[in-house]
């Protein structure tokens, strides 16, 4: 019987990982599709997907998969062909990061969920059949330069915060839930204009689009592969790039870069800076974005409390960290509730006197 599950440290596959020598390329992958038993989709793809030595992770569900992977450069187009072998998957589009190091994932997590975007709908009154219409990049270009078009951006604030498409709107949330019922609500008096919806590789602002014509909004499009295929396809044919900044993505990189333009700041110091990071501090672990001055400074921690306990002896550590929940740790500033680093006094004056 072979593993379904991952068996070893993280630290050591992460170890591993970067001592490989062949250079692996990360790509990302979804679609909506019916799986009748996800749990033995699961398992039947995590076998297949180890024997190619495939890292990332994977969502699977009644409704289809979402999948960000890191395939060794050789095994690529066996990926491709066991991918295009499974019933719902032939000829999908695989979209193949923009700034890759080969780094992006260490180790294989598959799991199963209830779904593979949570979005709070109902599915027995939600018409999932009837979608907004694609958009290349070429057809983006042109239609965003039409003065009756809005772009929505659906993503969360944290991805925003870093880079997005030029004139976009952030819809001010870090769930995709709460993101739906909003964006209709603050286009509610422009249901005849030109709507392009667009994330990261294209799953949620497919869902979106057919949320947004349900809600009676007529002309509805959405980003095709969204921000990474934009990406990819606008140098290949030397289109003008509309995105500013970097492309927040969920793996160890952190982000790719898309244009060299640094939108956002340092949540310490203030300074332009769009690298996040997690706090070093393993009982807090907040994403916020840092500078290579306070990082040096903080240790890669988020506050001054924060870089002091992690200079305690671990075992004091570890018992301050019991049961202590930490839930969704991500600095935000367009709600009120969440946790966030401060403009900390020390840290300037710190980083003043170097």
């Amino acid at each position: 019987m072979p593993a379904l599950h991952n068996l070893v440290s993280h630290k050591e596959l992460r170890e591993k990982m970067l001592q490989e020598t062949e250079p692996r390329t990360t790509i990302s992958f979804y679609n909506y599709f019916h799986i009748e038993e996800p749990k033995q989709f699961r398992d039947e793809l995590y076998v297949h997907l180890r024997e190619l030595k495939v890292f990332g992770r994977i969502y699977i569900a009644q409704e289809g998969i979402n999948a960000q992977l890191s395939v060794p450069a050789s095994n690529f187009d066996a990926l491709k062909t066991y991918i295009d072998s499974l019933k719902g998957l032939e000829d999908l589009r695989l979209n193949v990061a923009v700034d890759d190091d080969g780094k992006s994932f260490f180790v294989l997590k598959i799991k199963v969920r209830e779904k593979i975007v949570a979005d709070g709908l109902n599915d027995e009154v939600f018409d999932f059949s009837k979608k907004g219409k694609y958009v290349n990049a070429a057809e983006y270009n042109a239609l965003v330069d039409h003065p009756d078009t809005i772009i929505v951006d659906m993503r969360n604030h944290y991805e925003y915060e870093v880079g997005h498409f030029d004139r976009a709107i952030e819809i001010p949330s870090d769930t995709f839930r709460e993101q739906l019922p909003m964006a209709a609500d603050m286009l509610k008096y422009q249901k005849d204009k030109n709507i392009i919806m667009y994330c990261t590789g294209g799953i949620r602002c497919e869902k979106a689009s057919a949320y947004m014509l349900q809600q009676g909004f007529e002309n509805v499009y959405h980003l095709e592969g969204g921000i990474i295929h934009y990406a990819q396809t606008a140098r290949k044919e030397g289109l003008p790039l509309k995105f500013i900044g970097k492309n927040f993505v969920f793996d160890e990189r952190r982000g790719e870069r898309i244009s060299e333009d640094v939108i956002s700041k340092c949540h310490q110091c203030g300074k332009p800076a769009d690298t996040h990071t997690n706090c070093e501090n393993q009982a807090c672990h907040l994403l916020f974005i840092q500078c290579d001055d306070c990082k040096e400074t903080m240790k890669g921690c988020c506050t001054v409390a924060c870089r002091d306990m992690i200079e305690l002896p671990e075992e004091e550590q570890k018992e301050i960290r019991k049961g202590i929940d930490k839930g969704q740790m991500i600095f935000n500033k367009s709600r009120e509730g969440k946790l966030r680093p401060r403009l900390d006094q020390e840290i300037l004056n710190i980083n003043q006197q170097k």
